[in-house]
């Protein structure tokens, strides 16, 4: 009932404010007037045509093909559309949002139920229906643009692999960096995380084996050597099928297990042996999502870039402040959690007990910091130029405000990241939190301009694992996710703007 509960709800607000949104603005606007016409000739079957201003790969453009393929028995019965091309309106192609923004509610509900199976299915359904409302994904939710899409297949590739279902993982995978190509990092993440849990899990597995044969020889009991030899071997291929494991994370009990060993390195020692162990087993398994790599890496090649169109306005560039970016926009939107006493407390006497350590790594925290900053943060054209944007108010009302603004902020981004560990900390494996920051990284850095919808796939792993019980903060939560939508689609409808040197009207947008 839970996920049935979950896509009502969702869809309770999907179809009426997509109604309001294609009855006010029912033209495209900003990035849409590049896809919907870009999808309407897939609709006519022109797949040879590309406008060069696209930057992604097709991928939303099919999942629109399929919907509409859908749609049109029943809307010629009712002589709605005399052609297939006719479908393909930009109501029609947006709704293709609003289709996915219900599933992905319903993905959300099923990794969170996979993660914490004992977790109350109450609970489970107003945690998938607060995250999504989350504003960067509600908000495009509304409108013709391929970052529902993209979390919604990423999404779908991460529960798969929850499943140990590898095949279905990579498919996903592939079909989630045909809609984004950065896409590429979450699949190699997912894969990354899919033999972390294969390979700590039967360490973990084959140290109860050990620990109850012991306590077999211990007994004293008058078993003859060659039962217990025998019975050992079957517990130990029982415990050691590390691949059939179901334990797809880490509760605390784990965790504090996993802290005896010697920490990040310990876990990574452990990683590298059991793998190479297991080798032919994550070979099966993970092979896929191989051959998903070395197909993208070809495309590169014979690309010439990771992006398609534009190529100019987004190459890639070491703009190493917006993973700084990243932490602050994030801790704000879990604020209840981030910025509470007993968060602030926990930090402090974590920081506090494993002084100098801590002193240590907060002091090159902030150096790291304040070079990505000096040294790395860029103001793209885009940002300067286009006030439609909110990042470009936060630009020059904050950031840009005063020379020294944006090195007042350091403290504040690298608290943000240090509450995010801690708050992983707490659930997760060290080396799962390494992974999920590399990826963070190597998804955000190389993209020069400031968007923050760029953020919505990592901010939904951080929440997915984070593993708050705190209903009340949940509800706090997703009254400011209202407050905040209400807001910026009030916005976005009722306070359209002119521009003097171009004519049509100019809406703000995130």
């Amino acid at each position: 009932m839970g996920r049935i509960t979950v896509a009502v709800l969702v869809g309770l607000w999907v179809i009426p404010i997509s109604i309001i949104v294609n009855r006010i603005v029912p033209h495209p606007y900003m990035d849409e007037i590049f896809h919907i016409p870009q999808a309407q000739e897939y609709c006519r079957a022109n797949f040879r045509s590309w406008d060069p201003m696209i930057t992604t790969p097709p991928g939303l453009y099919y999942l629109s093909l399929a919907h509409v393929a859908s749609l049109f028995p029943g809307m010629y019965c009712v002589q709605a559309a005399s052609s297939f091309s006719h479908v393909c309106s930009t109501a029609i192609l947006r709704s293709v949002n609003g289709v996915l923004a219900v599933i992905c509610s319903v993905l959300v509900y099923e990794i969170i139920t996979q993660l914490r199976p004992t977790l109350d299915e109450r609970k489970a359904t107003l945690y998938a229906v607060v995250l999504a409302l989350y504003p960067l994904h509600w908000f495009f939710t509304f409108l013709y643009y391929t970052d529902v899409a993209s979390l919604t297949v990423v999404l779908a590739m991460y529960l798969a692999c929850l499943k140990k279902k590898y095949l279905f993982s990579a498919l996903f995978g592939a079909l989630s960096v045909v809609v984004r190509q950065t896409n590429i990092i979450w699949m190699l993440f997912v894969a990354c995380t899919g033999v972390i849990d294969i390979t700590l899990a039967h360490r973990r597995d084959n140290k109860k084996a050990d620990d109850f044969d012991e306590s077999i020889r211990k007994s004293g009991q008058p078993t003859p050597n060659k039962s217990i030899t025998g019975e050992s071997k079957l517990r130990k291929r029982k415990f050691g099928a590390g691949v059939e494991t179901d334990n797809h994370s880490t509760p605390s009990r784990s965790v504090s297990s996993t802290a005896r060993m010697s920490g990040l390195l310990g876990e990574f020692q452990t990683l590298l042996l059991t793998s190479w162990h297991l080798k032919w087993e994550l070979l099966s398994s993970f092979c896929p999502f191989f051959i998903v790599l070395v197909a993208f890496a070809a495309f590169v090649h014979w690309n010439g870039s990771v992006v398609l169109g534009a190529k100019e306005a987004h190459a890639v560039s070491p703009h190493f402040a917006q993973i700084m970016y990243f932490s602050l926009v994030a801790s704000l939107a879990m604020a209840p959690w981030q910025f509470s006493s007993g968060q602030a407390a926990d930090m402090f006497w974590s920081f506090w007990k494993n002084r100098p350590l801590s002193f240590f790594q907060g002091f090159m925290a902030l150096t790291g910091g304040f070079l990505s900053v000096h040294f790395f943060s860029i103001a793209h054209p885009y940002l300067l130029a286009d006030n439609r944007h909110y990042p470009f108010y936060l630009w020059r009302k904050v950031i840009n405000a005063h020379w020294s603004m944006k090195y007042l902020l350091v403290p504040l981004y690298v608290y943000s990241w240090f509450s995010i560990f801690s708050i992983l900390g707490k659930v997760q494996r060290k080396i799962w939190v390494l992974a999920y920051f590399l990826a963070s990284a190597a998804a955000l850095i190389p993209a020069p301009l400031i968007e923050f919808r760029y953020y919505t796939i990592p901010f939904f792993l951080l929440m997915l694992h984070s593993h708050t019980n705190n209903a009340r903060s949940w509800l706090l939560m997703g009254i400011v996710y209202i407050a905040v939508n209400a807001f910026t689609m009030m916005m976005f409808l009722y306070r359209p703007f002119h521009w003097e040197h171009e004519p049509g009207i100019q809406r703000f947008i995130w």
